[in-house]
């Protein structure tokens, strides 16, 4: 996410932006490179993964979208299973689904099937917004339309993001589909029935700092000024009803890069409208970097999605 600090250049904000979105696969992994064991007494054994990469999903505009399938390996366990749609981070304009391959491995072990999915990067002014949530919105319609060959549950898929993926994956807790103009995902829903959020901007209408006005009004393609309804309408925050999905929020108290404000506001909204919520401030930066701190977003995630995919 693009640094809500206007003390910083857009440059350096954008380079502090991929070192913390790239930091989020070490954030996922527990001290010397092992990701965490799935957890004892919860539901499955860990288990061995089988990881299916680069899977074409759809082709937009000439580009193909992939996406990569961590799934637990062994076919005796209950089926079908849970599904989780990973989206990571990078202002928009950076990174991609690697990024999501620690927490892919241990949700996997953990007996959940997890699809971490590339999206149209915003680059020299081609694919602004709002193409990241189609693609991302198309994606999980992919998923439902293949879930048999996966062995998932259509009606049990969850979505997790950090930072830019956050924001992308709460729209799709609180969304219907915004493009359903491809014939062969039209009867599937892009809606998923449970979101983490990890340190994910919220509200794009707060912050009017020159920095940061120039970047989105560039990315939405709108001058907040003339068109703040764009604005709005990316921003979960405005999108909250009784309708959306259960929510995980998890933030750093430290984070210099999305302030914990925004948390704040969606946790709040949220739990206004009556919707299942849980806010979990973390003492550490916009990605984690203390061993305990990566320990609880795993298993807070663990717990998160087997509670509220179960049928």
């Amino acid at each position: 996410m693009t640094s809500f600090d206007s003390s910083m250049n857009r440059t350096a904000r954008l380079t502090l932006t991929a070192l913390f979105s790239a930091a989020l696969v070490l954030a996922l992994l527990a001290p010397g490179g092992a990701a965490p064991q799935a957890p004892a007494g919860g539901g499955q054994a860990s288990v061995a993964v089988r990881t299916e990469e680069n899977v074409l999903y759809a082709t937009v505009n000439g580009s193909q979208l992939h996406l990569d399938v961590y799934q637990p390996a062994a076919q005796s366990m209950t089926w079908p299973r849970k599904g989780v749609i990973l989206i990571h981070g990078g202002g928009w304009t950076d990174l991609d689904k690697s990024t999501m391959r620690g927490m892919g491995n241990f949700l996997a072990r953990s007996g959940l099937v997890c699809f971490s999915v590339d999206y149209r990067l915003f680059h020299a002014g081609e694919n602004p917004w709002p193409a990241q949530l189609d693609d991302v919105q198309r994606a999980v319609r992919w998923v439902r339309a293949n879930a048999g060959k996966y062995g998932v549950d259509p009606e049990r898929l969850g979505a997790f993001g950090h930072s830019a993926g956050a924001q992308l994956a709460a729209l799709l807790g609180m969304e219907d589909t915004r493009d359903n103009s491809d014939p062969g995902l039209a009867q599937y829903s892009s809606r998923v029935q449970a979101v983490v959020d990890v340190s994910g901007p919220t509200d794009f209408t707060t912050q009017h700092d020159a920095e940061y006005l120039a970047f989105f009004t560039r990315f939405f393609g709108a001058d907040y000024s003339t068109h703040p309804e764009i604005w709005r309408e990316a921003s979960p925050a405005h999108h909250v009803s009784k309708q959306a999905a259960p929510f995980l929020i998890v933030h750093g108290t430290a984070d210099e890069s999305v302030p914990i404000a925004q948390a704040q506001e969606l946790y709040e909204k949220l739990q206004a409208a009556g919707v299942p919520v849980k806010f979990v401030k973390v003492d550490d930066a916009h990605t984690f970097r203390t061993p305990e701190a990566r320990r609880q977003l795993a298993l807070e995630t663990w717990e998160f999605f087997s509670r509220n995919l179960s049928p």
